[in-house]
């Protein structure tokens, strides 16, 4: 969980580069869903959790768009 914790964070950090409230959000996001369920026991849970959360870095790292506005009629 740990590994995938970090993982997470790492993602957040190449994917809204140079986007500060993006990246406190997807932050705050991660820290709170982690801690959330921090106390979980059900090792199926877990496992349902854990497969969640690689599904959402995967989906971050691959789908994720950031556009940067240079003109007043470019992107």
């Amino acid at each position: 969980a740990l590994k995938l914790f970090k993982l997470l964070h790492r993602t957040r950090q190449a994917v809204f580069k140079n986007d500060a409230r993006a990246l406190e959000a997807a932050r705050q996001k991660i820290n709170e869903e982690f801690k959330h369920n921090q106390n979980e026991t059900s090792e199926e849970k877990i496992n349902e959790l854990l497969k969640i959360a690689s599904d959402v870095e995967m989906i971050l790292r691959t789908s994720v768009i950031q556009a940067v506005h240079t003109d007043s009629d470019k992107i």
